[in-house]
């Protein structure tokens, strides 16, 4: 009765969306440190640990040889970089505000708006990270080429989006499930250390090997990334269509399960743990 209705165009609902998710975006990014900057050095540290641990592990274990011809610290990187992405993007989907929090009692806010503002401000942070990195890399290491670099960015998107997919997938299940939610994300971050396939190619692995393996989305992506990478490789046992297709379904299914909490869930609920 007190509330005063607006007619708004679908261009002013896109605008005034938009706007939202930018300041969302924002909330997401500034949350683990109030600069910005400290944010992206912080992961762009650690990526560098990532990075040297591998280089360290590779050639303590003499497996530099099973590497591809070309840049071995590329080939490193290749892995590493979508491997952060597709799990960082996990654990921010999963731990975005639910339909029970209080960021949901302001009207503009809702679920939606959440898990995309923790979607894209991981994104952000990744890529931005990436180029840095890499630009560092080639001007201060040695310079580098790659073979189709933005076919290559694409894989890293389609890690994202798979990410995400999945992140939703448990978004849902997380106010019925919190504990299951919580270690099943765990193990599956863990898990994809090696799963992810970022150690190896799918060329030189043994079909018994393989079958381990290429149920992983991921490990597809980073197969072909590297396939885009380095002009001497070529993917023969991973498909960027079927990472593609699963985070479809999943992200489908995800969104069906969030829309059927989000109508039953509780503040309520959280009481008796």
């Amino acid at each position: 009765m007190f509330q005063q209705s607006q007619n708004r165009t679908a261009r002013n609902s896109a605008m005034v969306m938009g706007e939202l998710v930018y300041h969302s975006i924002v909330r997401s990014v500034r949350k683990s440190h109030r600069n910005a900057l400290v944010s992206l050095l912080s992961n762009m540290l650690q990526v560098a640990i990532f990075v040297l641990a591998f280089y360290v592990m590779f050639t303590i274990l003499g497996l530099r040889g099973n590497a591809l011809r070309g840049d071995f610290l590329l080939y490193i990187m290749s892995g590493i970089f979508l491997y952060l992405t597709h799990s960082k993007t996990l654990g921010a989907v999963v731990g975005s505000e639910g339909p029970a929090s209080p960021m949901m009692k302001h009207a503009p806010m809702n679920t939606i708006v959440a898990i995309l503002s923790a979607a894209l401000g991981t994104l952000y942070i990744q890529v931005l990270s990436l180029f840095v990195v890499l630009f560092i890399y080639y001007v201060a290491v040695t310079p580098f080429e790659m073979d189709q670099p933005i076919a290559a960015f694409g894989m890293l998107l389609i890690a994202w989006f798979v990410g995400v997919a999945l992140g939703v997938v448990l978004l849902a299940i997380k106010p019925w499930a919190p504990g299951f939610v919580g270690i099943f994300t765990t193990i599956y971050q863990r898990a994809n250390m090696i799963a992810s396939g970022k150690m190896f190619v799918a060329n030189t692995l043994p079909s018994f090997m393989l079958a381990m393996f290429d149920w992983n989305p991921l490990f597809h992506c980073i197969d072909q990334a590297r396939g885009y990478v380095f002009i001497n490789y070529s993917p023969r046992y991973s498909s960027w269509e079927y990472a593609l297709i699963i985070g479809v379904i999943l992200l489908m299914v995800g969104l069906m399960g969030e829309f059927y909490t989000r109508r039953h869930a509780s503040a309520s609920w959280s009481a008796r743990r």
